[in-house]
Formats: structure tokens, C-alpha cells, sequence
């Protein structure tokens, strides 16, 4: 009985360690306790009706329970829903205190009852139990009242018998998956046979359990484990929070990714989790100046003149014009070239008339713009702008902006290239995207998106060998190629 017990309490510590909280997804539940027998139902009484005959006298402890000092109950149960669960449960006890009716024995009390011990009796039954819980009902979390009713085999020293129960149970529980679990049953034999055997016990006794145990509720699912079970989590997959319902907010602004427009960057709820850096009530994605507030009729730029034309695209940005003039007045002569703007495609850059007033590319830009390229650097494979040089790549940016702003009408090819290291398809594409960034970082600059475009040539065309590490690394280089503009020609 010791290596039992010793098994039992095993069991119990195994189901505490691995049991979680919320009962509804914690399906499976294991009891482990001790039981009672009380036969004092068994002994039957002339003259009473068959309530006082079984149930007139049922806590009398001391007299009538038999009471095994060890573990001796085991209940293993599954919810199945709607408040029911099924179970099933062994227990074992000794059969020590035996109460019949024999008024005429010397030990008989006023009742006509006697107690022997039949010789200590083993018991053991098997029983299989459908409960119902009425502690959703009450909407309580703690106070679990319950009733109980199912069948099983009874074994009695060297008999054994069918049998039905009803029951009551009641559990008190310490936590949302770990309580303390009482009930009480009646065991009716089948068939109900009252006749005495020549001990004076019935041949198959109707008796009544009583058990309490330490009960615990596991086996619930928790796939991304965020501690929040799969039935209750919307986002089960994806480990979450609880104010969520478990899904996640990466950005930590209080709108679930799911509903978050910019689930990576912080933002406000009236923009469906987007950011609006410069308060000016657009959402950054939408705001064509995120850093500067503007009014929504620029969509976010600002408009110091207020002609409705957004300051980067206002060719007189601080004198008011209409939108089909490029934002200045008709007849304003802005770069004082002698044209009027209305008639000057650059008009805030100088130019011959013969040019409408757009100045004329030369061969001294071209190597301006040449050398700067050859110094804009990347993260080595990659087609990442490099950060870690000082700066120098930013300046030789903004060096090649200052130079193509002067020449608003001039088209530009940008052009990356790699030497033959790697796989080919691998260099086209690298140059390709290199060739696009430095596109993108000019017109982020305010360089006109129609008057850039992007190309890569892989290994395709080196300016030098590739036997050399030298000539690898000429090879490894951005261009910016004029391809023409409206009668902008380069001056020989």
C-alpha cells in the first residue's frame, strides 16, 4: 500500500506541473483522493419507509464509515460539453464497520442496528459517471456544485455485483484548474437482493460512497504559446496578448497587426495605426511631405504661397501663380534670363532663348557628374546606400542633385554595373537594384521622377579587366548618363 501511495502522489505532482489555467480549454481532469463506504443502506428495517431506511442516519462517521487511511480513490474525466462531463473512477477500500438490521442481538441499539466487522471485507469498484456542473449556471468561478449519475461493478470480498449511482458533488476551486472535489453516491445493487447470508450480510449490499480528493484540470492547446489556448485565441498561430484575444501588436500601439494598416511602425487609431509625423492630420503613407506639415489639398507639402500648388513642385514657390504655369505668374521672369516664364521651360534656371531658356548641358557637367557617381558606395553585396563612410556618399548625393537641378528639362540614365565575380544572373540583378536606390535617393532629393531612369548592366560592360583587383573595382561602379531633354543639347 505504501509503493500505492507513494505512485498516487507521483500522479498528482505530474498533473500539477502540467496543468494550465481556463477550465473550458483544459478538457481532461484527474482526482486523486480517498474514499468512505457507508452500508448502514444496506441493512434493512420493517416499519420504515425506504428514505429512512438508506438515508436517516448518513454522517454517522464514526459508527458506520469505513474509512481506508491512504489514497484510495483515482477519477479520470473528460469534459464533453454544455456543462457535462464523463468519467471514470476506481476505488478501494476495507470493509471493517457493517451495519445490519438484527434487533435481537446483544449489540442491537434502540433502532434494531448492530455493526460487525465481517472479517475486514475488501472492497473495490469500477465506475464509470456522467456529471453535470451547474457552476456556469450560477456564474460563479469557485463554488461548483454539481449531480451525478452512472453505473459500475462492485467487488466485495469473494462477490461481486453490478450497480447504479446517483450522486451529489460540490467543488471548491483554489485556482481557475486546481479545487478541492467532495460527493457523496448511492451505490444500488442490481438486482436490489436483501436476503442474508448466514453471516448476516445481504448477498448484494446497496451501499454509499463518500470520496474527496485534490482535482486538476490540464490538456489544453496552446500552439504559439503566448499562454492563451487555441479556443480563445484569434490568432493561434501567432503568439499575442491577452487584451488582443491573443493576437499580436508589434508596433505596440494599441491596434492589433490585423487591423493595423502600419503594423511595424507606432501610430494613431484615427489613422488605422498609421504615424502622422507632422501632425498635420495626414498619415505619413499617405502624406507626399511626411516631415513637413502641408494641407491635404497638397497632399501633406506645404504651400507658401497658397496657390495650391505644393512648394516642391512650384517653379515660384514664394510668389503665387496658377497650377498650369508650374506655380508662378505669367509674367514673371524668375531667373531673369529675358523670358517670360509663361514661355520658359526652366524658369528658375537661366537659358538661351534659343534653348526656351534652358541651359545647355556640357562636357564639363558630364564629368562633374561622372565623378561623383563613381563615389556613391554600397554595403558590399548589397544594394544598400552605405552609411558607415562619413557621410561621403550622402554629400556626393546632394553634389550630383545641386548639379541636375540646374538642367530642370535634361534626361538621366543611371546605370549600375559590377565586375565578374559570382553568378551573372545574381550581378544584373544587384546592379540593377543599385541603379534604382541611387535613382530613389535623387528623387527623394527633389530631382523630377520623369527625367530618371534606371538600368543594369551586370558584368556585361566592364571599364577596366577583371584579372586585376584593381580593375574588379572600376568595374564595380554607378554612372549617370545624359540621354537628351526637350532642345537641350550638349555644347561641343
Amino acid at each position: 500500500m505504501k509503493h500505492l501511495n507513494k505512485l498516487l502522489v507521483a500522479v498528482l505532482m505530474a498533473a500539477g506541473l502540467s496543468s494550465q489555467a481556463q477550465d473550458s480549454n483544459n478538457p481532461w481532469a484527474i482526482t486523486i483522493g480517498a474514499n468512505a463506504v457507508d452500508s448502514r443502506s444496506s441493512a434493512s428495517r420493517d416499519g420504515l419507509n425506504w428514505f429512512d431506511q438508506h438515508f436517516s442516519q448518513p454522517f454517522a462517521v464514526k459508527d458506520n464509515w469505513n474509512i481506508l487511511p491512504s489514497v484510495s480513490y483515482l477519477n479520470v474525466s473528460r469534459y464533453i460539453g454544455s456543462g457535462f462531463t464523463f468519467g471514470v473512477s476506481g476505488s478501494v477500500n476495507k470493509i471493517d464497520k457493517y451495519v445490519n438490521f438484527n434487533p435481537a442481538a446483544a449489540n442491537a441499539d434502540s433502532r434494531g442496528l448492530t455493526v460487525t466487522n465481517p472479517g475486514d471485507l475488501m472492497f473495490y469498484g469500477i465506475d464509470a459517471t456522467a456529471k453535470y456542473s451547474f457552476m456556469d449556471l450560477i456564474g460563479t468561478k469557485w463554488f461548483d456544485p454539481s449531480l451525478q449519475a452512472g453505473g459500475g461493478y462492485t467487488f466485495l470480498g469473494k462477490d461481486s455485483f453490478g450497480h447504479v449511482n446517483l450522486g451529489v458533488g460540490l467543488t471548491f476551486w483554489f485556482t481557475e484548474n486546481v479545487g478541492l472535489a467532495l460527493s457523496s453516491g448511492y451505490r444500488m445493487a442490481l438486482p436490489n437482493d436483501e436476503r442474508n447470508d448466514a453471516a448476516g450480510l445481504p448477498e448484494k449490499p446497496s451501499l454509499v460512497q463518500h470520496t474527496a480528493g485534490i482535482v486538476f484540470k490540464f490538456g489544453g492547446k496552446d500552439t504559439d504559446g503566448d499562454g492563451i489556448y487555441d479556443k480563445d485565441d484569434a490568432c493561434p498561430e501567432v503568439a499575442g496578448l491577452k487584451q488582443f484575444n491573443g493576437c499580436p501588436d508589434t508596433d505596440g500601439d494599441g491596434i492589433v497587426d490585423g487591423s493595423d494598416a502600419c503594423p511595424d511602425v507606432a501610430g494613431l487609431a484615427a489613422f488605422n495605426g498609421c504615424p502622422d509625423t507632422d501632425g498635420d492630420g495626414i498619415a505619413d503613407k499617405d502624406d507626399a511631405c511626411p516631415d513637413v506639415a502641408g494641407p491635404a489639398s497638397t497632399r501633406g507639402c506645404p504651400d507658401a504661397d497658397g496657390d495650391g500648388v505644393a512648394d516642391k513642385d512650384d517653379k515660384c514657390p514664394t510668389v503665387p501663380g496658377p497650377k498650369d504655369n508650374q506655380g508662378c505668374p505669367v509674367i514673371l521672369d524668375a531667373d531673369k534670363d529675358g523670358i517670360v516664364d509663361a514661355e520658359d521651360a526652366c524658369p528658375l534656371v537661366p537659358g538661351p532663348k534659343e534653348n526656351k531658356g534652358c541651359p545647355y548641358v556640357t562636357k564639363e557637367t558630364l564629368e562633374r557628374v561622372k565623378l561623383e557617381a563613381r563615389s556613391v558606395f554600397f554595403v558590399t553585396g548589397k544594394a544598400e546606400l552605405q552609411t558607415a563612410d562619413k557621410g561621403e556618399t550622402s554629400q556626393r548625393l546632394d553634389a550630383i542633385k545641386e548639379i541636375l537641378k540646374d538642367y530642370p528639362n535634361a534626361k538621366w540614365s543611371i546605370e549600375g554595373h559590377t565586375d565578374n565575380v559570382g553568378k551573372k544572373a545574381a550581378n544584373q540583378k544587384l546592379s540593377e537594384a543599385r541603379a534604382k536606390a541611387v535613382m530613389d535617393a535623387l528623387i527623394a532629393r527633389g530631382i523630377k521622377a520623369e527625367n530618371l531612369t534606371s538600368k543594369g548592366f551586370g558584368d556585361t560592360k566592364p571599364a577596366a579587366t577583371n584579372k586585376t583587383p584593381k580593375g574588379r573595382a572600376e568595374n564595380r561602379r554607378t554612372e549617370i548618363i545624359y540621354v537628351g531633354g526637350a532642345d537641350v543639347d550638349i555644347i561641343k
